[in-house]
């Protein structure tokens, strides 16, 4: 499938926010999804899923959520600790608070596009972007349909947890998590369950044996083709259910 795509500046609440869109070359509209990024930032990597999800059918925009720190990129088949430690400040430089205003900002820029369709908007998020869908799904009606995968910070004995706006959110969830991952206490994802149930959200939540954490991304050691596809299927599944 051919499609439209091209690098764009989201105005936000705090500044100019670039990022990747695309969507069909194609008649018709198409539901928006937002792809928020995981902890080493955006990438060709992330654009190269960006299209996949636009060519099941999606407007799909990607956006450098650490645009308040400048240009960040990181060369990550070169990663070493110096370079993790400046992605984890970079990942902790955000808030739930300042994602929940640019998600706003988002989903205006989709309403305003002419191949975007309007209503219901989806989401993905990676790694530290767990917490962002859950939060946003809760602050947004309008997203119908969020998925996470290897999730952190979901469930947190902070005030702003996300896990306590389950209650709020009225689409349906995906949540997948890798058996072996030392970012995410497999305690956290049995009280993530719990209270998913506790507070009656539609949703589905699984480990996937022999994954560890990042197994969807296949620059990675640790790639896991079978789980990624898996997932893949799964969050297709659950856009196409909610926004087609």
């Amino acid at each position: 499938m051919a499609l439209i795509e091209q690098h764009v500046t989201v105005t936000t609440k705090h500044g100019k926010c670039p990022a990747f869109a695309a969507c069909p070359d194609a008649p018709g509209r198409f539901p928006g999804i937002i792809f928020y990024m995981d902890a080493p930032g955006f990438r060709e990597e992330l654009c190269n899923m960006a299209r996949r999800i636009a060519k099941h059918g999606y407007f799909c925009l990607l956006p450098d959520m650490y645009y308040r720190l400048g240009t960040c990129r990181f060369d990550i088949p070169r990663r070493n600790d110096a370079m993790s430690a400046v992605i984890k400040a970079a990942m902790n430089s955000l808030s739930n608070a300042d994602v929940t205003d640019d998600t706003a900002a988002f989903i205006n820029w989709l309403d305003a596009q002419d191949k975007a369709a309007e209503g219901a908007v989806g989401s993905v998020g990676h790694c530290m972007s767990g917490r962002y869908i859950t939060t946003a799904a809760a602050r947004f009606p309008r997203m119908k349909a969020a998925a996470s995968l290897y999730g952190v910070g979901i469930v947190t004995d902070k005030e702003d947890s996300p896990h306590k706006l389950l209650g709020d959110i009225k689409g349906e969830l995906y949540y997948a998590f890798a058996e072996k991952d030392a970012s995410v206490p497999a305690q956290e994802v049995t009280e993530l369950a719990a209270a998913l149930k506790k507070a009656g959200t539609k949703h589905a939540l699984e480990t996937l044996p022999g994954t560890q954490h990042g197994f969807c991304f296949a620059e990675r050691a640790v790639y896991n083709p079978v789980a990624s596809e898996h997932t893949w299927t799964k969050i297709f599944d659950l856009w196409d259910r909610n926004l087609k």
